[in-house]
C-alpha cells in the first residue's frame, strides 16, 4: 500500500470471530461482498434514512467541531460518506482517525472510500473488545450501530466506547429512536422494519436514553430527536464511575 492513502493495521487476527448475530441476521446487508456493493450508495443510505441522512451525518460532524485534533475513534464502519468526511477534518488540523469494525471487508470497503488520508487508521476490533488502553480518546462516534446489536452485546459496547474515552472527552450517539405516537411509521413501516432489525424495538422504546443516563455513567447528556423521534442523537461527556 502507497505510504500516503489511509493506513489499514491488521484486517483479520485469527482470534477475533464474526459474532453469530450478524451472520444470522445482517449477513445480506454487511457480510457478503455484494451486499456492500449494493448498499453503499449515497441515494440509498439516505433512502434508508428516509432522506434523512445528511442532516443526522451533519449533526454528528457539528458535535466535533473544532474538537479534530486530538484522536477520534469511530466504532464500525458505515456506509455513506461519513467517514471520509470525518477523515478529511481531522486531516486538516493533523489529528488522527481511528476506525474499528469486527468485519475485514467493511474495513476494506471504508479505506478504500477514505482514500489518500494517512491520518485514518483502521483495525479490526470486536467493539465489545476493544484492544486501546481506558482514556485514549478525545472522541467517540457510534453512527448507526446500537440498533443492530442484541441488548447484552449493546450494553458491553457502550461500557468499551465510556471506557476508552478521556475524562473529558465527547462521545456521540447517533441511531433510531422512539417514534411519537402520532408517527404513521410506527405503525405501518417499524412492524416490517423489525423482521430485518430485530434487535431495533428497543431503541424504539427510548431503550437508549434510559441506559445512557445510568448511574454508572458520569458526565451530562443531552439529545436531539428528528423526523417525528425516529432518529435520535445523544452527546456526552464522561466515562465509566469506578
Amino acid at each position: 500500500m502507497d505510504s500516503s492513502e489511509g493506513i489499514a493495521e491488521g484486517f483479520a487476527p485469527e482470534a477475533i470471530a464474526i459474532p453469530p448475530y450478524l451472520e444470522r441476521h445482517y449477513w445480506w446487508a454487511y457480510v457478503r461482498p455484494w451486499g456492500i456493493w449494493a448498499f453503499d450508495r449515497q441515494w440509498v443510505v439516505n433512502l434508508l434514512l428516509y432522506g434523512h441522512y445528511e442532516k443526522l451525518r451533519d449533526a454528528a460532524l457539528a458535535e466535533f467541531a473544532g474538537n479534530f485534533s486530538g484522536r477520534t475513534l469511530q466504532i464500525s464502519c458505515c456506509y455513506g460518506d461519513l467517514t471520509p468526511r470525518l477523515a478529511a477534518r481531522i486531516a486538516e488540523t493533523r489529528g488522527r482517525l481511528d476506525v474499528v469494525d469486527v468485519l475485514p471487508q467493511q474495513l476494506e470497503n471504508a479505506l478504500r472510500k477514505v482514500g489518500d488520508i494517512p491520518q485514518a487508521h483502521f483495525n479490526r476490533m470486536d467493539a465489545e473488545a476493544l484492544d486501546f488502553p481506558a482514556g485514549s480518546f478525545d472522541n467517540v462516534l457510534l453512527y448507526f450501530l446500537l440498533h443492530e446489536m442484541p441488548q447484552e452485546t449493546r450494553e458491553r459496547t457502550i461500557a468499551e466506547a465510556l471506557r476508552v474515552l478521556k475524562p473529558d472527552g465527547k462521545i456521540v450517539v447517533v441511531d433510531f429512536g422512539s417514534p411519537k405516537r402520532w408517527h404513521p411509521f410506527r405503525y405501518l413501516w417499524l412492524p416490517f422494519l423489525g423482521m430485518l432489525e430485530p434487535f431495533a424495538v428497543s431503541l424504539w422504546r427510548d431503550e437508549l436514553g434510559a441506559f445512557l443516563s445510568a448511574p454508572k455513567t458520569t458526565g451530562k447528556w443531552k439529545s436531539a430527536s428528528y423526523f417525528g423521534g425516529l432518529f435520535q442523537t445523544f452527546v456526552g461527556r464522561g466515562a465509566i464511575e469506578g
